[in-house]
């Protein structure tokens, strides 16, 4: 015997990794029994520009001297007024500043805690002041003070 002689090896490249997330390929995976892990990654798919800016660990520990702050009534009151008076309902008024329904109600019904990102996207779409000592002013135009 001589060392010779030829020897063939055959392999299949293993897939690429997008190829593998795909639809058909995940389906295939699961006919076949193999075991099939999904991840959702935090946030993904959301439209989430503003970070929390308080220290949420201590917030969760609430008591009775430590609590969230929330929305003043007569801010709700001056947003449900302004939504009103441009012909907008809280969805409408949802979908212009990029947020859920839930958090415009929550705003009116003074349960909301108040981020000054939201505030100012509201300030604008109603027209009205919401925050210092001027509330429910109209709000100048913009350039102006």
């Amino acid at each position: 015997m001589s060392d010779w002689d030829t020897v063939t090896v055959l392999r299949k490249r293993a897939p690429k990794a997008s190829t593998l997330k795909t639809e058909s390929a995940i389906n295939h995976a699961r006919r076949q029994g193999v075991a099939v892990d999904t991840q959702q990654k935090f946030g993904a798919g959301t439209n989430k520009q503003h970070v929390t800016t308080k220290n949420t660990a201590k917030l969760d520990r609430e008591t009775e001297e430590l609590k969230h702050d929330k929305i003043p009534l007569d801010v709700g009151k001056i947003i449900q007024q302004g939504r009103n008076a441009k012909g907008l309902s809280q969805k409408d008024l949802a979908t212009k500043i990029c947020e859920k329904t839930q958090v415009v109600t929550d705003y009116e019904a003074g349960r909301g805690i108040p981020n000054n990102v939201i505030l100012g996207k509201i300030e604008r779409v109603i027209g009205l002041k919401l925050r210092g000592k001027d509330r429910g002013q109209p709000l100048a135009p913009p350039g102006k003070k």
